[in-house]
């Protein structure tokens, strides 16, 4: 059958490698061992193909007529005839470009071959012949073993892809990639483990797939309509907002709570009523306080308050079952519903201190709070509330329209077991509303907070610090904060969230009379005046006795450096900035410099973290190449390293015609432990001492980069 590779890529070498290259890279492929899942005839397969490769590479004349097979498979088009047999029992005519380089390989190597392509990154080329080969009716192989090879290999490029698709923010992809890999070995029922893995990798993905969801448009209702669905698992599997199962997303109690906050703004008003109603039901206080907000917002928008009479309801629930002080917004609940002597009953109960200043400061002049709390309402409403709602954001809070609605007023005038004294002052809310409303135009613009998002990443991810691969990455919004004006500002108090939670501590009340704060403002103005003069008199007491006893030194004669002890005289470049190419005359130094940024970049690229990207800054092709291609094999093998170097530059050679080209030799000494699976594999580790390694740099924009490498003994 025909497979889209070719020698040089088996091998991971350009087609201009030199011999020794060659050598080295059959060393290495023969070093890399896959999973330990495979079956002994599966990475058998692969050796013959590495063999094979390198048989056909290291004969000059095999090599010779290869390359121009090769080339002119590459650069003109290739007519086959339309009498040319089948080369398997499984089309793949459609499945790679006509001028992509093929080899033809017996059946039984087939799952080796596949192998190496997973190997190199190609996951989608494995998907589509691993799956044609699976998928077709007609191919049934006797051997178990190799079937089972054939889906590990396609399972593993599903898990892969989709991994990569997470990096790259693209959520659902990435979804649907590992979810395809779980129902192939579920069919199977084979390879527990790394089905387990990818549903480890699902779960830490749902959160991305949630705030991607939510925050479609509103018209795009599959979309959303799954993501509602998905947010609905993931509180079932946690047990609720405040459950502490675990469910696999990797998020903490407080992290779950900063999700949850984050996905309300991309939630409607009806949407979030509905669900935090439903989670208050577990029982939950944090849903039970969400779902205040949720009803106060929706019964005020849409003239119901038929909704703002079940917040209330709420409130006095979560005051009896977990004290809290939510006294204020008990208050705003009741003026709504008309109560204002209960409304006013409750702000006494409040130890909210600068709301109940500013409610205060605004009702001067008048029998009762009622203006200064119609005011705060207002606010509350504008800047708090109503931003927490995708589809109230632009809402403008009146209570004067309001209390004007006629389905309003018919309700309020319904509502049952009113005492006289509201009864009587129920009639005249309109009015004071009216006022107020108008007050606050003039006096006081509102102003809304700003809250601020992460997310894959995206992700963002979901993180997913804790979900990587993401990614780390992605910031949580903040929890709600009750804004508390004082004048024209306004101010932050204890979290809603946090309040539900955390009982706060019972503040004192600081109810002054005027005089008395003027007379503690005096004496606290006396006292700061007075340390302030004390601490100028010891300060010069301590200046003349500082002179007496030592006597300032002469002043050095000319003209002197400026050196500050904070400010270093070169810059020191912090721990994991980016490297920068060496730029200097090449000198022994600076030789030295080139070589130990190449090691240096070399550990990083080989380290579990895959750096890959730092070779560019120090190598070029076809170096450049070699080595990324070595790192992407380890990194599909699960196998990284760990280097130590020492370097001593032995001579070097700059081109007399050409000073843009040199030539360096030095000693170098490398040991090397190399990790596979997370287990340090001794056989695999080696330390190579005192080794004469050959670098021809070039000079390109300035900077010295190494083209070519070789090792002299």
């Amino acid at each position: 059958m025909q497979i889209p590779l070719d020698y040089y890529r088996i091998l991971g070498l350009p087609v201009a490698a030199s011999h020794e290259q060659l050598q080295q890279a059959y060393r290495d492929r023969l070093l890399q061992l896959p999973r330990r899942e495979y079956s002994q005839a599966a990475i058998a397969a692969r050796k013959q193909l590495i063999e094979q490769a390198y048989a056909v590479l290291s004969d000059p004349e095999q090599r010779s007529v290869y390359d121009t097979n090769y080339f002119a498979h590459r650069y003109e088009q290739q007519l086959v005839p339309n009498d040319t047999p089948p080369h398997s029992e499984f089309p793949v005519e459609d499945i790679f470009a006509p001028h992509t380089p093929i080899i033809d390989v017996a059946d039984h190597l087939f799952a080796g071959a596949l192998l190496i392509l997973q190997e190199l990154g190609e996951y989608e080329l494995v998907l589509t012949l691993g799956n044609s080969y699976l998928n077709t009716t007609n191919h049934e192989p006797n051997n178990i073993s190799f079937r089972a090879d054939i889906v590990l290999t396609v399972a593993l490029a599903y898990l892969e892809l989709g991994r990569e698709q997470w990096q790259q923010g693209q959520y659902e992809s990435a979804a649907n990639s590992l979810q395809n890999g779980e129902q192939l070995l579920s069919r199977e029922g084979i390879l527990l483990g790394i089905r387990n893995d990818i549903s480890a990798d699902l779960n830490k993905l749902r959160p991305y797939r949630i705030l991607t969801l939510l925050k479609e448009p509103e018209g795009t209702l599959e979309r959303r309509y799954l993501g509602l669905t998905l947010l609905q698992d993931l509180l079932d599997a946690r047990g609720g907002i405040d459950g502490i199962t675990d469910d696999g997303s990797g998020l903490s109690l407080d992290d779950f709570l900063r999700f949850i906050q984050q996905i309300r703004s991309y939630l409607t008003v009806s949407e979030q009523q509905s669900l935090f109603e439903a989670e208050s039901k577990r029982p939950s206080a944090v849903a039970n306080y969400l779902a205040v907000y949720a009803l106060i917002a929706r019964g005020f928008t849409q003239r119901m308050p038929v909704l703002i009479s079940q917040a209330k309801q709420l409130l006095q629930h979560l005051a009896q079952v977990k004290p809290q002080d939510v006294y204020l917004e008990q208050a705003i609940s009741t003026l709504l519903l008309g109560q204002t002597v209960e409304a006013n009953q409750a702000l006494e109960l409040s130890q909210e201190y600068e709301p109940l200043e500013f409610i205060r400061e605004h009702s001067q002049g008048s029998p009762d709070l009622l203006p200064g709390l119609c005011l705060y309402a207002e606010r509350w409403l504008q800047t708090e509330v109503f931003p927490q709602f995708r589809d109230l954001k632009n809402q403008q809070a009146s209570l004067k329209e309001y209390f004007a609605d006629e389905h309003v007023q018919a309700y309020l005038e319904a509502l049952p077991n009113q005492i006289v004294a509201n009864q009587q002052k129920a009639p005249a809310m309109t009015a004071t509303s009216a006022r107020v409303n108008h007050t606050s135009q003039q006096r006081v613009q509102p102003t809304r907070k700003q809250h601020t998002t992460d997310v894959a990443g995206d992700v963002t991810g979901v993180t997913t610090s804790a979900i990587k691969p993401p990614t780390n990455n992605g910031a949580l919004v903040p929890t709600t904060e009750r804004a508390a004006y004082v004048g024209e500002n306004s101010k932050q108090t204890t979290s809603a969230l946090e309040r539900v939670r955390i009982s706060p501590r019972k503040r004192r009340r600081r109810k002054l009379s005027t005089k008395r704060k003027t007379a503690l403002a005096l004496v606290a103005l006396a006292g700061l005046l007075a340390s302030v003069f004390l601490f100028a008199l010891l300060g010069q007491a301590f200046n003349w006795l500082r002179r007496t006893l030592y006597p300032a030194p002469p002043l050095l004669p000319g003209e002197q450096l400026s050196v500050e002890l904070n400010r270093p005289l070169i810059a020191i470049p912090t721990p994991g900035s980016q490297f920068s190419p060496v730029v200097e005359p090449l000198d022994t130094a600076t030789a030295e410099q080139v070589v130990q940024s190449w090691l240096s970049a070399k550990s990083s690229a080989f380290s579990p973290n895959y750096a890959i990207e730092s070779l560019q800054n120090i190598l070029v092709d076809p170096t450049l190449a070699q080595w990324q291609q070595r790192v992407r094999n380890d990194r599909a093998s699960n196998r990284y390293r760990q280097f130590q170097h020492s370097v001593k530059i032995d001579s070097v050679q700059v081109n007399p015609k050409n000073s843009d080209i040199a030539v360096v030799q030095a000693i170098v000494s490398e040991i090397a432990q190399v990790y596979e699976n997370g287990q340090l594999n001794q056989r695999a580790s080696y330390a190579d001492q005192n080794l004469r390694v050959r670098y021809d740099l070039v000079r390109r924009n300035g900077a010295w980069q190494i083209r070519q490498m070789q090792v002299l003994n």
